[in-house]
């Protein structure tokens, strides 16, 4: 049998953001349609918090559509942003050119 024991040396998904036409509707379709709580919300997008990671909806015009990780090498890439919500962030592109954001450890809590 493997082992399912979490590797602490490895980084983590903080959540997924997809872009929505408004963000209240959307929070209120995700909470009718599943089990999950708000982490953030206000009008530009917000953050539903999941068992196993965030879902973050976002206006097109406000943030784009990417994938955020938590890692401890976050700032190697640039100068890391204080956002609303007190995550530290900077935004860089894969060799594709999706939206990658990479999060700080030191301001993101563990549970999303």
């Amino acid at each position: 049998m493997p082992d399912t024991t979490p590797n602490p040396e490895l980084d983590r998904i903080h959540h997924i953001a997809i872009s929505v036409n408004d963000i209240a509707e959307s929070v209120d379709w995700y909470r009718k349609t599943f089990r999950c709580e708000i982490a953030y919300q206000d009008a530009t997008w917000a953050l539903l918090r999941f068992g196993n990671l965030g879902l973050a909806l976002v206006l097109p015009n406000q943030h784009p559509p990417h994938i955020g990780f938590v890692t401890p090498t976050a700032s190697s890439y640039g100068t890391l942003k204080r956002h609303r919500d007190g995550t530290e962030s900077i935004y860089i592109s894969d060799p594709t050119g999706n939206s990658v954001e990479l999060l700080s450890p030191e301001s993101t809590p563990e549970n999303v």
